[in-house]
């Protein structure tokens, strides 16, 4: 295996990240504070890898798919991710962070009414008015007894940063040691605008959030809450990276995108997959021996019509279902055959 790779598809964690060489002068960015590093991969990350992570141990990624992965770590670039459904477009990200040790996968996914602003920041505006008007009535309540409650106005800017939550791209972009995986998925169901409003984000790896802006000479530093669900410092409302992070924008391949988007991104196109990766796919999830004893499910997941379109998903359910159900006489194995076949229904086919 060539030695320049930083991730290797081996699916054991290592410490290659501290080896990546500096980024282009193009890619050098300079935020700060520093933060904390984030916490360890979650629940979410080993569901996608298999139960114990038993699928980085079976899965290897191919040699174009570890080039490119590759390449948007050295060059400071996201990933957009194209295939079919079910492909291993979104676990690819989680496979990433796994294997080289980057923490929780921050996770945005994509709807037709996201914005840009959904994944930089929320504030909540109405919540900070609410607590200023309970703020202001306490002296009126400590005449009569009660016990008065936190004052937000105490706080540096008035307390509004109690009221900023970054989202996930706006983590992501935080000044960190090591990069952040960010998994921006089904890009493609997004409104027309979405991709477009993403390109100065991306190019410059920093974004404002104009509510700190204009505090910035009473209050140039201010707390918000992360996504991670953690307090981190903003500077003068501007947030910047200091190591790019690593971006997968994933894509069923419903829409095309602009070529200024297409521009800023390191395209992989991940094929369907073969009976090989299948059944290392099965083994992870179902353990050693599953993909021998289930062949003829796998087989069946490949024999389609041309154009049909089937998720990896579906193999899965036919596969537990014939599992738990324990069909074993001649009359149980029709019903599995004949459920099986539903349950993988080429995905285009209604009827």
């Amino acid at each position: 295996m060539s030695d320049w790779l930083i991730y290797r598809g081996a699916g054991a964690p290592h410490d290659g990240i501290e080896h990546l060489p500096p980024p282009p002068p193009w890619r050098d960015f300079d935020g700060g504070p520093l933060v904390a590093p984030p916490a360890a991969l979650d629940p979410s990350s080993e569901r996608r890898l298999g139960v114990q992570h038993r699928e980085a141990s079976h899965h290897r990624p191919g040699e174009t798919e570890r080039e490119l992965v590759n390449a948007a770590l050295y060059l400071r670039r996201p990933l957009l991710v194209t295939g079919a459904p079910g492909s291993g477009k979104s676990t690819l990200a989680h496979s990433v962070a796994y294997e080289l040790g980057l923490g929780r996968v921050l996770g945005w996914p994509v709807v037709s009414r996201s914005t840009l602003r959904d994944g930089l920041y929320d504030y909540d505006a109405i919540g900070r008015l609410q607590d200023l008007q309970i703020a202001r009535a306490a002296p009126a309540a400590a005449e009569s007894g009660a016990a008065p409650g936190p004052d937000p106005t105490d706080e540096p800017g008035g307390g509004i940063g109690r009221y900023i939550r970054l989202g996930p791209l706006g983590t992501a972009l935080l000044p960190a040691a090591r990069p952040r995986v960010l998994l921006v998925d089904e890009l493609d169901k997004s409104d027309i605008d979405l991709p477009n409003d993403l390109l100065n984000v991306l190019e410059e790896g920093e974004f404002r959030i104009p509510e700190l802006e204009r505090l910035a000479g009473s209050a140039p530093e201010v707390e918000v809450l992360s996504d991670d669900g953690t307090r981190v410092t903003v500077r003068d409302g501007r947030v910047r990276c200091r190591a790019f992070p690593f971006i997968v924008l994933t894509s069923n391949g419903e829409r095309d995108f602009p070529a200024p988007l297409l521009r800023r991104c390191i395209h992989l196109h991940i094929p369907v997959p073969d009976k090989e990766r299948l059944a290392a796919m099965v083994r992870a999830h179902f353990g050693e021996g599953a993909a021998e004893r289930y062949e003829a499910v796998i087989d069946r997941f490949l024999d389609r019509e041309p154009g049909d379109v089937r998720a990896v998903d579906q193999l899965f359910n036919a596969i537990h279902l014939t599992q738990r159900a324990g069909w074993t006489d001649e009359d149980e194995e029709e019903t599995r055959r004949r459920l099986t076949a539903e349950l993988m229904r080429p995905l285009d086919r209604t009827r």
